[in-house]
């Protein structure tokens, strides 16, 4: 294995103490011929372009604050480690057309985007979203009136098929659910390999399962693809969960549906974020809100560190690199 000429590591305080403590920050430093730690303290463009061409890395290793690349990349930069999700706020199009290569933090995340979807329908069935503030201000409690429901032996149904969902899949098998999937991108015999039926249409997906959880990818064909319609199939007492982009879903619709009260939602995502204090989304008793923080929780945020640092070693050897952001699915990812 070859060492890497110059790394470059630009990031916030936080985000070193979280994606690379160590000892993968060593690990990292020792695939390197040489590497620079720079503390992100501002986002200054003009000044970190400066810096970057002055050091003028092969690898630079970036995140959720590092500031954008300019257009000029330095020219030795050949690879851009993104410990993060997006990278459209730092990259464009044309760096990666030019050959810059580029990888986020792929399926490290996966299963804690699973684990907060699983959250949110349990604690959708139970009612969280009514009892958690009326038990604080109300001083309420149940009654022989009150409704709740399991997540055993439910039929969920998958809008998408990614990482996400194949993740969301091993943590419902022990609650014996019945899984179909809406994702026509995806080749049939990845879902006899994970166990789950494929449904008819989106619209019988809808209809059919108790449980509805949004997963598919963002594209300009899939923006606003959940319907008033679509939300209307959900029979009375079921479930929506969003996991996956605001902008899958028609918002106004989705806000008369929930204002209805017929069926139970719990969102991590919204068309607008933040979530403009005004919405009224806010304050829905059968609504339960996140403010988008199904990704990596702070304790796990190592794991995409641990993915960088086998994409670094990957790239080192020569190998092939998991997670990379080419021009052909950059609207996928970015």
């Amino acid at each position: 294995m070859r060492k890497i000429e110059t790394l470059v590591v630009c990031l916030g305080r936080q985000d070193h103490a979280e994606f690379l403590p160590e000892p993968i920050l060593d690990q990292c430093r020792a695939l390197a011929s040489c590497t620079h730690i720079r503390e992100i303290e501002t986002s200054d463009v003009v000044s970190f372009a400066r810096e970057l061409i002055g050091l003028d890395p092969e690898v630079l290793i970036g995140g959720w604050s590092t500031p954008a690349l300019p257009l000029r990349l330095p020219p030795r930069l050949r690879y851009l480690c993104f410990l993060t999700g997006s990278i459209r706020r730092i990259v464009r199009r044309e760096h990666l057309e030019h050959g810059l290569i580029v990888s986020n933090w792929g399926r490290s995340i996966s299963r804690t985007v699973a684990e907060c979807a699983l959250m949110l329908m349990l604690a959708a069935l139970r009612r969280v979203g009514y009892w958690v503030p009326a038990m604080h201000r109300d001083r309420a409690w149940k009654n022989r009136q009150t409704e709740t429901a399991s997540l055993f032996g439910r039929r969920v149904g998958l809008h998408g098929f990614g990482n996400v969902a194949r993740a969301l899949v091993r943590l419902l098998e022990p609650f014996h659910t019945t899984i179909r999937v809406w994702a026509p991108e995806s080749d049939p015999e990845v879902y006899e390999a994970n166990g789950v039926a494929r449904a008819h249409s989106l619209s019988n997906l809808f209809e059919e399962s108790d449980i509805v959880v949004e997963l598919a990818p963002l594209l300009p064909e899939t923006q606003g693809i959940v319907t008033e319609g679509l939300l209307r199939r959900i029979r009375p007492g079921g479930v929506f969960v969003n996991v996956a982009r605001g902008q899958l879903v028609d918002e106004d619709a989705l806000t008369r549906v929930a204002q209805e009260g017929r069926i139970l939602i719990a969102l991590d995502v919204f068309a607008t974020e933040p979530l403009p204090g005004d919405s009224p989304l806010r304050g829905l008793p059968n609504v339960i809100l996140l403010p988008h923080l199904a990704g990596p929780t702070t304790d796990r945020r190592r794991d995409a560190g641990v993915f960088a640092l086998r994409n670094l070693r990957a790239y080192a050897a020569g190998e092939p690199l998991e997670a990379v952001i080419h021009p052909t699915n950059f609207d996928l990812v970015a």
